[in-house]
């Protein structure tokens, strides 16, 4: 009889975990073992994490390791500049969403649309479009890192978030942002240094026109620190938060940090 490989896996999952287990750490050496089994997973979680118990930790495990290299790496200094002598992707640029068809915002029905800044901060905002629209400063060409391997080149013009977090007075307690929308309430959270960073806005124009609802109109949140499924479309709410929360892909077993 062949082998089962989702039995399989999840045997190699929990000789990984107990040897582990039994170290009491897991150092570069045992991180770098642990990338090399992760390979089983998709055999049981694919995208979506949801095999068996000892995969699910094997996972878990993995992902705190490459956020501590991830966060390792990060640098507030760094920039993308989309790949000098690229074309941008224009209309090819890849759409996404979750809901049944292209979200866009119904005034009739939900009043004019607005986005909230609030949670961990002093004075909440309530921006609509026009006011975003006079804010936007910061002009940029750069990548678009899919987690399914491809990357497109885009210019973004919007305002920087570390402006909107300085007119809201984010407090100091705060270490986290959510990024809410209205496509079927699509949301992640990041860590505070990322939404800081000077290439992560909030966008209003791509390729110098108002973005267009198959890109996230209103306006949505881009960065290329951060993976697509990070940079949450279709926004209504910025929250700064002082603990973490999850997110759509997040909870479903795509990393959180997303770097």
């Amino acid at each position: 009889m062949a082998a089962d490989p989702v039995r399989l896996a999840d045997d190699l999952v929990h000789l990984a975990l107990e040897r582990l287990r039994a170290r009491g750490a897991l150092d570069r050496r045992g991180f770098l073992r642990l990338s090399s089994l992760a390979l089983a997973a998709p055999l049981v979680a694919a995208c979506d994490a949801r095999g068996t118990d000892g995969t699910k930790r094997l996972l878990k495990a993995v992902g705190a390791q490459n956020e501590k290299l991830e966060r390792a790496l990060f640098r507030a200094s760094s920039r993308d500049h989309g790949s000098p002598g690229k074309p941008v992707a224009g209309s090819d640029f890849p759409g996404y969403f979750v809901s049944d068809r292209v979200p866009t915002w119904d005034e009739s029905a939900r009043g004019p649309w607005r986005l909230q800044v609030d949670g961990a901060v002093q004075r909440p905002l309530a921006l609509d479009l026009a006011a975003l629209q006079r804010m936007a400063r910061l002009r940029q060409q750069v990548n678009h890192y899919c987690v399914e391997g491809w990357t497109a080149s885009a210019v973004f013009t919007g305002v920087p978030l570390a402006e909107l977090a300085r007119l809201a007075g984010v407090t100091p307690g705060a270490a986290y942002v959510d990024f809410r929308s209205f496509d079927e309430d699509y949301h992640e959270s990041w860590d505070l240094d990322s939404a800081m960073h000077p290439q992560t806005m909030i966008v209003v124009a791509k390729e110098d026109r108002p973005l267009s609802p198959m890109y996230g109109a209103p306006a949505r949140v881009h960065s290329p620190v951060k993976l697509g499924y990070k940079n949450t479309k279709y926004l209504t709410h910025v929250t700064f938060m002082r603990e973490r929360n999850g997110g759509y892909w997040s909870d479903r077993g795509y990393e959180w940090y997303g770097g």
